[in-house]
C-alpha cells in the first residue's frame, strides 16, 4: 500500500511542477491548467486501478492521462511574417545605417537593434519580425 502513495505522491508533485511553468498566452493557460488537473487525475486513477489489479482500465486512464498531457504541450507552429514589406528607406531607419552601410555595418546595426527588442529580452514578437525584415531587405540588396 505503501508504493501506491509513493506513485500519487510523484503524480502529485509532478503536476504541482508542471502547473508552475504554464506561461502561455491568454485563453491558453487555463486550458492548460485544467489539463493538467485532469491529467494527474487520472494517472492517478491508474495507478489505483493498477493496485486493484484491474489492468485493463488502469491501461486505458494511464493512456488518456498520457494523452491529455501531450496534447495540451503542443504549440502551434507559427510563421512570424511581417504584414508589409519595407522599402529600403524604411529597413535603414528601423535599423539606424547610413544608405551605404556594408553587409558587416548592417548586421551590427541588428545585433544591436536585436538585443533590445527580442522577445527574450523584453521586446514583442512583432517587433524582432520587423527587425529581421529590415536586415533582410538590406541585405538582399536595397
Amino acid at each position: 500500500m505503501g508504493l501506491i502513495w509513493l506513485a500519487l505522491a510523484a503524480i502529485a508533485v509532478w503536476a504541482l511542477v508542471r502547473l508552475g511553468r504554464q506561461t502561455e498566452r491568454n485563453g491558453r493557460g487555463d486550458w492548460r491548467v485544467a489539463a493538467t488537473l485532469i491529467s494527474a487525475a487520472l494517472l492517478g486513477g491508474a495507478v489505483l486501478a493498477a493496485a486493484r489489479g484491474a489492468w485493463i482500465v488502469a491501461v486505458g486512464l494511464a493512456g488518456a492521462g498520457l494523452y491529455l498531457t501531450i496534447s495540451s504541450r503542443l504549440r502551434p507552429q507559427t510563421v512570424s511574417r511581417p504584414a508589409e514589406t519595407l522599402s529600403a528607406a524604411e529597413a535603414r531607419a528601423v535599423l539606424g545605417v547610413a544608405e551605404h552601410a556594408s553587409a558587416a555595418e548592417i548586421n551590427a546595426a541588428w545585433k544591436r537593434a536585436m538585443a533590445r527588442v527580442h522577445p527574450d529580452q523584453g521586446g514583442t514578437q512583432g517587433l524582432a519580425v520587423r527587425v529581421n525584415a529590415a536586415r533582410d531587405r538590406l541585405l538582399r540588396g536595397g
